[in-house]
């Protein structure tokens, strides 16, 4: 009977071990069935690409959201460059922008007022006196109905209601995410409305290309394609100005460490609390070109930028204070990471000189950024 009991025992725990590494589906460690559930009667899920080099991307539906990036190092060694956290139930206890495609507006409407044709519309105030994402209940809070189209690509569209948010028409957003074999992620997001409005989409991943978000980004080479950035006053929002980076800490035309630049004495960055800036790049829309480049020099990751936008917001993870517990447990410390956000500069609504952001019925927005990831030995 003891023999039997035993075997009955080891049976059972070696059926539950299974199970549970069953649940462990993707390289980053990310288990799938945290992310299946239901919210206001609709359903997230976890989607999968991998491509020949077997770089991983996970994406949820929730927000759009890109959770976890697996790329190789120099030696080869796979590592998470993105931060995030392990369940849909983490993303709905710690509010974060972590990987979310981003609308009806990236970045700040300042005072979350715009005119159009005439008509003035006022959007929520959450972030200080202005509107930033979209509002407190964004994309990045909403749920994309999600396709998996391919082991590579995923589709999400989301029907933004006329009024959600303040913002005026009824907007098909499509987000289409694809996994490349020379180990890009190719963003393209598409809209349409049934009324005039303002449309600025982004991707706000937090990058940690040493993949170990215990560490800063002081180290990390930062390189813009950009002679001009756009400053802020001491609320964040654009001033309206366009100044040059010549002579001061805002150049990174040349590969320059974060932390060379960052802590200087200069009114712009204690503006942003650091670097939390738009650049306006000398793309000029040409996707063909490398916009930003950032580098390890710890991993040799090297991630590029591309996009067909004309700015480009960089933020260094400067409200990051070691509060938020993230992907394995993992402590989210002070600027342990880098957006690189593709836009319309912010507050353009209300700066008629500025590229518009304006979508009218029969037309169609259209935007691109893609994050090529390599290395450098």
């Amino acid at each position: 009977m003891n023999k039997l009991f035993f075997w009955v025992c080891a049976v059972l725990m070696t059926a539950c071990t299974s199970y549970k590494n069953d649940e462990v589906l993707t390289e980053s460690g990310l288990s799938k069935s945290r992310f299946q559930t239901e919210i206001n009667g609709e359903k997230t899920d976890l989607f999968v690409l991998k491509n020949k080099n077997k770089m991983e991307v996970c994406i949820t539906n929730y927000g759009g959201r890109i959770v976890s990036v697996m790329v190789p190092d120099k030696d080869g060694i796979m590592r998470d460059v993105v931060l995030g956290f392990d369940s849909i139930q983490d993303y709905i206890k710690y509010p974060s922008d972590f990987g979310a495609s981003i609308g009806r507006y990236a970045n700040r409407i300042n005072q979350g007022r715009f005119s159009l044709d005439g008509i003035v519309y006022q959007l929520p105030r959450n972030n200080y006196g202005h509107c930033l994402h979209g509002g407190p209940q964004g994309f990045q809070y909403r749920i994309y109905r999600g396709i998996q189209v391919s082991d590579r690509e995923v589709k999400l569209t989301y029907l933004s209601k006329n009024g959600e948010e303040g913002f005026p028409g009824n907007l098909n957003c499509t987000v289409i995410m694809k996994l490349t074999d020379d180990n890009a992620i190719d963003i393209q997001y598409e809209a349409e409305t049934d009324k005039p409005t303002v449309v600025n989409m982004t991707n706000h991943s937090y990058f940690n290309l040493d993949g170990d978000p215990s560490k800063d980004n002081s180290d990390y080479l930062l390189t813009l394609n950009a002679d001009y950035y756009t400053p802020v006053d001491s609320t964040f929002m654009t001033t309206g100005e366009i100044l040059p980076v010549e002579g001061t800490p805002m150049d990174f035309r040349c590969p320059t460490a974060i932390g060379v630049r960052i802590n200087q004495n200069f009114e712009q960055l204690k503006n942003g609390n650091g670097i939390d800036h738009n650049w306006i790049l000398n793309t000029k829309g040409d996707i063909q070109q490398v916009c930003a480049t950032l580098e390890s020099s710890v991993t040799g990751i090297v991630l590029d930028v591309y996009t067909d936008e004309p700015g480009i917001q960089v933020y260094c993870g400067n409200f990051l204070d070691g509060t938020l517990t993230g992907k394995k447990n993992t402590i989210y410390n002070f600027r342990a990471s880098v957006c690189l956000e593709t836009q319309k500069y912010p507050d353009t609504p209300n700066k008629a000189d500025w590229p518009t952001a304006v979508l009218r019925p029969g037309e169609k927005y259209e935007s691109r950024c893609i994050y090529k990831f390599s290395v450098h030995k």
